[in-house]
């Protein structure tokens, strides 16, 4: 017994240790910020590269059992990719410029509608119980916070552009000799990790790809389409900013349930500065963009790849909304497959031991 309360004596004086460790590292961050920094301009481009590498690699490896060359495979690849990405880049940021400082321009006309339908959403739940009332008029506000500061956010990115030029130029370089030399990788990062620990960490890895892998490139491809439809349907019926807003509906696609609902939520606003007729037009867009990605491009591309309950996913999507907005909805469901296969090794690894 007094074994067992030194023992747990022990364990909190660690605990108690740690975290005051951890807030007096915080606490001088002024000495530590600088190499911060530098560690993280150094080690930001090779985790983007990283996941470029891990994205692209199956679709090589698809490719090369087909009969092609596999340096041949890595170049057609490789140059598809980021030739997309290039001229999506050259045609798209002048227009995407151009629409956020037109954006920027009539904002108080938009936000006028914008507080026209939350009076009208005031006014039609006033009589609802004060807590149910106080979340909706809560969850409004976040919603305006978060749209003035994604403008703002995405405004100083695109001015800080040129500051990034050299990250940009680097990822890749790396990207192509990451996937030239994948194997030659794989190898040292066997030989780093500590023997007792390589199998598992293998099994681990194997089973987050399994589970993990597949959605995130197939999401990802899907979000890619949704988008381009939505901002070639949005400039064929003449909506204003129709690239920004692809770009929010392809992005927020990537939450499963709520993402076409926030997506929608910014086309909708847009629309109501223009016309009934718009408003009309627009949702027709959001419905079909739906149906297209629920009953085709999801079945077809995505699959039912993460064998997770929707109550799992959705209470994931609300955990993670809860603590990192739009942002934590986004990666909620990628997190909670990771902790999911985390869980289950350590259940096995201590029925082994």
């Amino acid at each position: 017994m007094r074994d067992r309360q030194i023992k747990w004596l022990l364990t909190i004086s660690i605990l108690l240790l740690s975290f005051l460790t951890v807030f007096i590292f915080f606490k001088i961050h002024y000495i530590w910020n600088p190499l911060f920094l530098m560690v993280k301009a150094i080690l930001v481009p090779f985790f983007i590269s990283g996941f470029i590498t891990y994205l692209l690699h199956p679709i090589i490896e698809k490719l090369h059992r087909t009969g092609v060359p596999r340096s041949l495979s890595i170049l057609i690849i490789y140059f598809l990719f980021f030739g997309l990405i290039g001229y999506g880049f050259y045609r798209g940021i002048p227009l995407l410029i151009t629409q956020l400082r037109d954006l920027s321009e009539n904002f108080p006309e938009i936000s006028l509608i914008y507080t026209e339908w939350i009076n009208s959403i005031h006014a039609q739940t006033d009589n609802w119980p004060d807590g149910i009332h106080d979340k909706i008029d809560g969850m409004l506000q976040q919603t305006e916070e978060w749209l003035v500061l994604t403008i703002e956010k995405v405004m100083n990115g695109i001015k800080n552009l040129v500051d990034y030029v050299l990250l940009l130029a680097i990822i890749p370089f790396l990207v192509f000799y990451m996937l030239k030399d994948y194997e030659q990788l794989k190898r040292a990062a066997w030989y780093l990790t500590p023997r007792k620990l390589r199998k598992p960490a293998i099994k681990f890895l194997r089973d987050i790809d399994d589970s993990l892998g597949d959605y995130i490139r197939g999401q990802l491809l899907v979000c890619f389409i949704i988008g381009t439809i939505a901002f070639l349907s949005l400039w064929f019926f003449n909506v204003k900013y129709p690239l920004i807003l692809g770009l929010v509906i392809g992005t927020t696609n990537i939450i499963p349930y709520f993402g076409p609902i926030i997506g929608a939520v910014p086309a909708l606003i847009i629309a109501a500065t223009m016309s009934s007729k718009t408003i009309i037009v627009v949702i027709i867009i959001i419905l079909s963009l739906q149906f297209l990605e629920g009953n085709i491009l999801g079945p077809l591309i995505v699959g039912r790849s993460l064998h997770m309950h929707p109550i799992v996913i959705m209470l994931a999507l609300l955990a993670g909304g809860e603590i990192g907005g739009v942002l934590g909805m986004m990666v909620a469901v990628p997190v909670v497959v990771v902790l999911r296969v985390m869980v289950v090794h350590l259940v096995q690894m201590r029925r082994n031991h």
